[in-house]
């Protein structure tokens, strides 16, 4: 199954955008921080299938901020990166120090 940023932000506003709206924007945001610090703990370990929940994890925080700030993810990359890198417009990368 392929799963669209759109599809996937959509279900966790099914799944969790009334506790996410009551929690707000700035805890939100906080309980996301929260999450890509235990993924950098993750990043340190060997356990692989702790770093794909810990990724997980992370990916429905942001789709769960972006709910209650009603950005729409997939809009939002696309508009910024759309196949290129944003700053030298290059498909791949020729940015210097990048």
């Amino acid at each position: 199954m392929i799963l669209h940023i759109d599809r996937f932000q959509n279900m966790m506003r099914q799944i969790y955008f009334h506790r996410d709206a009551r929690r707000g924007a700035q805890d939100t945001y906080l309980w996301l921080v929260e999450e890509v610090e235990e993924l950098g703990e993750a990043i340190r370990g060997e356990n692989k299938k702790a770093l794909e929940n810990e990724f997980a994890d992370v990916l429905a925080w942001l789709a769960s901020l972006a709910n209650v700030v009603d950005v729409k993810l997939e809009k939002a990359a696309l508009g910024k990166y759309n196949e290129k890198c944003p700053k030298c417009k290059q498909r791949s990368c020729e940015c210097p120090n990048q």
